[in-house]
């Protein structure tokens, strides 16, 4: 059974990926399973398929093992796409999902908007020992709004609403039908089934 590292501490990113990959022969370890000690990489992609990139390879150098890395965040329309690549640090380097959600209410509420479209984006790198690559991308359309809804789900899920129900009141399967990170982790389950007959 081959042994993947996933490039995060989040506990959320590890149960919905741990689900996701359940059916193939490997097993998955959190860095936070591995190491406190290993200092996170700078994230200057200018997308997040660059990013998640640098920091599956980044993590595979670290841990001499293979290595699935997700970068994802929130765009929203009336924000001209923003937080994007910054949804994690929206508020600055010590951000928490609360003041980042904060910004966020702030912002719109600065346009005199209390929703606008949005969307969510995820994508996902798979860098093996041998420098093999594998990268997907999932999308997943909804709709920030200014009332708080749920207390599933972590980031924006809260305030992102699909239909009348917020990511936030979803269940895990629901969630992982709908989500961004679902699509995205279905196409790398189905790449990573071939490439490691």
């Amino acid at each position: 059974m081959k042994k993947v590292v996933i490039a995060t501490k989040n506990n959320g990113k590890v149960r919905e990926m741990k689900n996701a990959f359940e059916a193939l022969p490997i097993e998955l370890v959190s860095l936070a399973d591995i190491s406190e000690n290993i200092v996170e990489p700078v994230e200057d992609g200018e997308t997040f398929k660059d990013n998640s990139l640098l920091k599956a390879k980044y993590y595979q150098k670290c841990t001499g093992m293979a290595c699935l890395a997700d970068d994802s965040g929130l765009e929203v329309e009336a924000l001209a796409g923003a937080p994007g690549v910054y949804s994690a640090r929206y508020s600055g380097e010590a951000a928490t999902d609360e003041s980042n959600n904060a910004k966020l209410q702030d912002e719109l509420k600065k346009r005199g908007l209390t929703s606008s479209k949005a969307g969510y984006q995820c994508a996902l790198t798979f860098v093996d020992v041998d420098g093999s690559i594998l990268q997907t991308q999932g999308y997943c359309h909804g709709e920030i709004r200014n009332k708080a809804k749920g207390n599933g789900g972590f980031g924006y899920d809260p305030y992102f609403y699909v239909g009348e129900s917020s990511m936030a009141e979803l269940t895990m399967e629901e969630k992982n039908r709908i989500s961004h990170r679902g699509e995205a982790l279905r196409k790398m389950a189905g790449l990573l089934k071939e490439y490691l007959k």
